[in-house]
């Protein structure tokens, strides 16, 4: 099997060309091995570009413990890197997602990528928390001296807590550094802290757009362990739209196994 390695601010995923579904990637321990960081390939989550009438492709994805996952941010700016790489799209792209269509434009160097994501209707509560669905389920809590948080043991906690154990949410942590938002993520599926979050980084975000009361069109910066993102949007003070996550998706290097 031919394989591709991206990178998304350090969230890192293989991609296979599966156009001509001559693949069944429907086997967990299978991915899974290839996702391993010491035994496989090693990444966040594995994808699948796939033919799709109506659409320019469909994306198949996987978390690094071999499930079928919800929407991931960084990995749909990776494979719309990677479909202009293999010429399925040029600069703009509609493709079909677990969430639904989404709409893309990729920069001409093919390394830049700008996602729309799925429209927002509402933030909830959990204590001092919010909870919200950007594509993925995600609880957004604010921290101070975050650099030297224990992310991997306090997200645990409450991904597995009696609210969440059983579908598993994501769990950001955010610190306010005036001009932009630091960002740390335990992620569910991968089960440990991750690099970056695109998902996860769009519901900071929004979470502290409706914390801090501003509304119209607003554009915010995120700082996560493996580089830079942008999330813009729109806010009317009670639905989120027009929202785009974007950011880098690099091609790092491509091979075969077994």
């Amino acid at each position: 099997m031919h394989f591709y390695k991206y990178q998304g601010a350090g969230n890192d995923f293989i991609l296979v060309d599966n156009r001509d579904r001559d693949l069944n990637h429907e086997n967990p321990a299978w991915i899974a091995s290839i996702c391993d960081r010491r035994f496989g390939v090693g990444a966040d989550g594995m994808m699948f570009l796939q033919s799709r009438e109506g659409y320019d492709f469909e994306m198949i994805y996987y978390n690094s413990d071999g499930q079928p996952s919800s929407m991931c941010g960084n990995g749909g700016r990776c494979i719309v890197a990677f479909a202009k790489h293999l010429g399925v799209i040029n600069l703009e792209t509609n493709f079909l997602a677990v969430d639904g269509p989404h709409y893309a434009k990729v920069s001409e160097a093919g390394n830049w990528v700008s996602l729309q994501m799925i429209d927002v209707q509402s933030i909830l509560t959990d204590g001092t928390a919010q909870v919200l669905n950007t594509g993925s389920p995600h609880y957004v809590v604010s921290a101070s001296g975050l650099s030297q948080k224990d992310v991997h043991a306090e997200g645990r906690a409450i991904r597995y807590n009696e609210t969440y154990k059983e579908k598993g949410i994501n769990v950001n942590f955010v610190e306010d550094m005036n001009d932009h938002y630091f960002v740390r993520t335990y992620e569910r599926g991968v089960e440990d802290e991750t690099f970056a979050c695109g998902t996860g980084a769009t519901a900071v975000a929004l979470a502290m757009a409706k914390a801090k009361g501003q509304s119209g069109d607003i554009s915010t910066k995120v700082k996560v362990l493996g580089g830079n993102l942008n999330i813009r949007f729109h806010y009317d003070g009670e639905k989120f739209s027009n929202i785009f996550l974007e950011g880098p998706a690099e091609y790092v290097f491509e091979g075969d196994i077994r």
